[in-house]
């Protein structure tokens, strides 16, 4: 996929959030990931420090049937890019910029997406063959600078902030107003052990803020 085709693929959903399913183990994949279609989710990341992951990552594809798209997060190497395609992943999530992991990212035809912090990651990752970039840590990435780096980057990569978001729609909107595309949701949305209720809790209140924060 090229940067193009996932921004405008982000675009076109109504619900450009990244489910972030750290410590998810396998036996609460098919579950969580059928919940999470039916709160409108089309995004969901398993990263690699999770119990099974590969495992979990199968069985989600299995379970979504091709209604979202299913990868892996915290990749950090070439050779967990391949172990994610060989069970079907679709996203390859990193929580920093590796020209290697890219490369066979783009190699294999898989969704990119590499933690950028500052414009000269963000560049590299982009000539690199990057689809996306992760705003990371959103922390000590605010609208304000969000805003600065989005004045350079090309209006056809996403930018997807993660860390920090919370189910408000004042934060996403001025996250939006600044360039965001989307987001990624992580202990707001999900944590290891946590209830299928309380994680439809959380996903439809996360839902509502993006809702919300496309008013006005």
């Amino acid at each position: 996929m090229t940067a193009e085709q996932f921004h405008n693929q982000l675009r076109q959903s109504e619900l450009p959030l990244i489910a972030i399913l750290r410590g998810i183990t396998p036996d609460e994949a098919h579950d969580a990931a059928q919940l999470l279609v039916e709160c409108g989710f089309r995004f969901l990341e398993v990263p690699l420090n999770s119990p099974q992951p590969l495992k979990t990552v199968k069985m989600m594809l299995d379970a979504v049937a091709g209604k979202a798209q299913v990868g892996a997060g915290t990749v950090l190497t070439p050779e967990q890019v391949k172990q994610v395609h060989d069970v079907g992943g679709q996203l390859i999530i990193s929580p920093n910029y590796s020209p290697a992991v890219v490369k066979a990212s783009a190699e294999l035809k898989l969704t990119s997406l590499p933690g950028v912090a500052t414009p000269s990651e963000a560049f590299a990752a982009i000539e690199a063959g990057a689809c996306g970039l992760k705003l990371y840590p959103a922390e000590i990435l605010p609208p304000s600078v969000m805003k600065a780096m989005r004045v350079v980057l090309p209006k056809t990569i996403a930018c997807l902030p993660v860390g920090g978001i919370q189910a408000d729609a004042a934060q996403m909107k001025a996250y939006c107003q600044a360039g965001a595309d989307g987001f990624g949701l992580g202990g707001g949305l999900y944590q290891a052990g946590m209830s299928m209720k309380t994680l439809e809790t959380n996903a439809l209140r996360y839902r509502d803020a993006w809702i919300n924060s496309l008013k006005g």
